[in-house]
């Protein structure tokens, strides 16, 4: 989740026009915007011209191959595409396992310009209200809904702890009921790793389902996604020895496990991996559609067993592509910490962590190209200048690290306590606790709060409205 700060500011132009055309502006770090600033549609992808100019063109979203479900057997993706590099900072890059593409034109970075707000229509008066009673929690990485209490009435919440417990409460009182406790198979040895995202099964009251993500302790050094299973005559209690193991990644560093389950309108799993740590993506995962590692994936679980954890959805993007692991949805990701579907229109949103300079939030797209490590947010990170970017798709919105240093995605408001919020994507930066609300279908950006503590995650409950997570303070829910 932490990354290191820099000054150089430098922006391709190919995607500068494309911004231009689009009528939004950069920031540039010296001039920040008091706001994060849109970068362009969702369904833009930045392409050069024979003449270097940029246009926006739409992403396909369609997939590009189809095919019945298949079930492999359980695998372990092997992270390493060659030896390690000498130092951490290294920029060895492997050619990267994709469809052709076409001859490329190298685009020339400029400087960036300089980012105006535009004022919002309706102001967005909200507070932060402590709940559990004031209870602080230790690291805090996810909450949500849960659909009975710590006294057997419903609904709670559940909150997991990075060490590896997942406790039941309500929001109205501090007493927890410990659902499940793994710390002792959970590696915390780096501070990015241990417990990183729970989910309840989409068909949580029938099957009884929980799934965490997880690094696993011990070598080799590894992240674990598993499903847990519910006692049915107690919904406070799991099953000992429940736990079935679905997939396991190899991960090269303590750093960038990224780490989110989420359950789409689909029915499927997805899952966001980081870019396997160190700095600057040493071994070129990003872009490499051999690894897992740098991407966001999608699977079947519905019938998940021991021969065959998950199955490969018919409508995946790189099924059937040689040398592509079929379970990718999207790639060019460096750390996506925290994503989450809109339940109204069923969009993905990610915020994806930056290295120097950008942090950025994205809408995924099915086989869409999210640019990491060639861009960093719209800006050419490797190289520094005249970077290829076509076929890259741009982020909705980006900020500079005059706003903090680290990016917390969040989730899309549709609760009813506040009308004004409904249709607002929620995120919020690690580092300088601010908190931000940006309209789905375009409009302003607004600051909603700057918070004193790190602030983890964000979830919701079963009414969709909001909590809060920090390290180091109480959980917050928003309200009007």
């Amino acid at each position: 989740m932490h990354h290191v700060r820099g000054l150089r500011t430098l922006l391709v132009l190919a995607l500068l026009a494309a911004i231009a055309a689009a009528g939004v502006a950069c920031f540039d770090d010296d001039d920040g915007s008091p706001v994060p600033v849109r970068v362009a549609t969702a369904t833009s992808t930045a392409t050069t011209t024979a003449t270097g100019t940029a246009a926006a063109t739409p992403v396909e979203t369609s997939p590009t191959a189809t095919a019945e479900a298949t079930a492999p057997a359980r695998p372990t993706a092997t992270a390493t595409t060659g030896p390690a590099p000498a130092t951490p900072e290294a920029t060895a890059s492997p050619e990267p396992t994709s469809p052709p593409a076409e001859a490329t034109t190298a685009a020339t970075a400029t400087p960036d310009a300089t980012a105006t707000p535009r004022p919002t229509a309706e102001p967005l008066a909200v507070r932060l209200e402590e709940v559990f009673g004031g209870r602080e929690f230790d690291r805090p990485i996810e909450v949500g809904a849960y659909p009975v209490g710590p006294a057997g009435s419903g609904p709670g919440l559940f909150v997991a702890e990075q060490e590896g417990r997942i406790l039941v409460l309500h929001p109205d009182g501090d007493d927890a009921v410990e659902l499940l406790d793994i710390s002792e198979q959970v590696s915390r040895v780096g501070n990015e790793e241990g417990l990183l995202s729970v989910a309840l099964d989409p068909r949580f009251d029938e099957t009884g389902h929980l799934w965490v993500y997880y690094s696993v302790r011990g070598t080799p050094r590894m992240t674990r996604l598993a499903r847990f299973t519910v006692d049915p005559g107690d919904p406070l209690r799991v099953e000992p020895g429940s736990e079935l193991v679905i997939l396991e990644v190899e991960q090269p560093y303590s750093n960038h496990n990224g780490g989110a389950i989420r359950f789409g309108p689909d029915g499927m799993l997805y899952l966001g991996y980081g870019d396997g740590g160190s700095g600057g993506d040493p071994r070129g995962h990003g872009q490499n559609l051999a690894t897992l590692l740098g991407a966001i994936i999608r699977i079947d679980v519905r019938f998940a067993a021991e021969r065959a954890p998950y199955a490969i959805p018919a409508g995946n993007p790189f099924l059937g592509i040689q040398g592509a692991r079929p379970e990718i949805w999207a790639y060019g990701l460096r750390n996506p910490w925290r994503m989450a579907f809109d339940p109204v229109t069923g969009d993905l949103w990610a915020a994806d962590v930056g290295q120097r300079e950008v942090e950025e939030i994205d809408r995924i797209e099915p086989g869409g190209n999210y640019g990491w490590n060639i861009l960093e947010g719209t800006r050419c990170f490797q190289p520094e200048e005249g970077c290829d970017a076509r076929g890259t798709v741009l982020p909705v919105a980006e900020y500079g690290h005059n706003l903090g240093c680290s990016v917390t995605g969040g989730v899309v408001y549709r609760g009813e306590a506040i009308p004004a919020l409904v249709g607002h994507y929620l995120f919020a930066d690690y580092c300088s606790g601010r908190l931000w609300a940006m309209p789905v279908d375009g409009g302003a950006i607004v600051e909603l709060d700057r918070l004193p503590a790190e602030v983890a995650s964000l979830g919701t409950d079963a009414d969709g409205e909001v909590y809060v997570l920090t390290f180091g303070g109480a959980v917050l829910r928003i309200v009007p």
